[in-house]
């Protein structure tokens, strides 16, 4: 399952993650940005009814789905019995990776130096989200991946439609889209045609 997982980002090149202090927001920005074509969704577990969420959606046979936020092997069993195909966290814990491992899923720590995403990729972890952004963006990630160019990393900060291509000239796996998506004043105005139109301009930047 995982290695279907891989492809399908992999092809996808992109990633919408949502974040939101509201279900029902939630829900509305995640339809807007399967309107606009993604079809790679990570729905973090901070947003409320997150795992009802992740649930629905996972019953779509053309969405990928995922769980961000994964701070624990409960919360990863959970994610995964809701539906999710691949697992994300901020932090490089060891025992959910582990846990993903056993349950078969893809998982996708957070790492920031070059040595938590050579650990990350030691523990089993076929992806590595580089979380936060460096300030050199896309020049350190080239920087790190001369010596290590077996690494599969995904920056999901610090990624705007104007240089998403860089990140992937720079060896991206794929690009994660949190607010150059999903904008707090977008989420708050309900502004869905605008993040419908912003999906549109990520994903035409990416695979252009």
């Amino acid at each position: 399952m995982s290695e279907a997982v891989l492809n399908v980002i992999r092809e996808s090149r992109a990633i919408a993650i949502l974040r939101s202090n509201d279900h029902a927001t939630g829900r509305e920005a995640l339809a807007a940005a399967v309107r606009g074509g993604f079809r790679v969704l990570e729905v973090t577990l901070s947003t409320p009814g997150a795992i009802e969420i992740i649930s629905d959606l996972s019953r779509d046979p053309t969405l990928l789905i995922g769980a961000g936020t994964v701070l624990t092997p409960d919360q990863a069993r959970g994610a995964v019995r809701a539906g999710a195909r691949f697992l994300v966290s901020p932090v490089l814990d060891v025992d959910v990776i582990s846990e993903a491992s056993r349950l078969g899923c893809l998982i996708m720590p957070g790492c920031a130096t070059p040595t938590e995403l050579w650990q990350a990729h030691r523990a089993g972890a076929p992806l590595q989200k580089l979380f936060p952004a460096p300030a050199s963006g896309p020049d350190w990630l080239r920087a790190v991946l001369a010596p290590m160019p077996f690494l599969r990393v995904i920056p999901t900060s610090g990624v705007e439609a104007d240089n998403a291509a860089e990140w992937l000239d720079a060896g991206a796996f794929a690009v994660g889209c949190v607010r150059s998506l999903f904008a707090p004043d977008l989420l708050a105005a309900h502004d869905w045609d605008a993040i419908e139109a912003r999906a549109r301009s990520m994903l035409a930047a990416v695979l252009d």
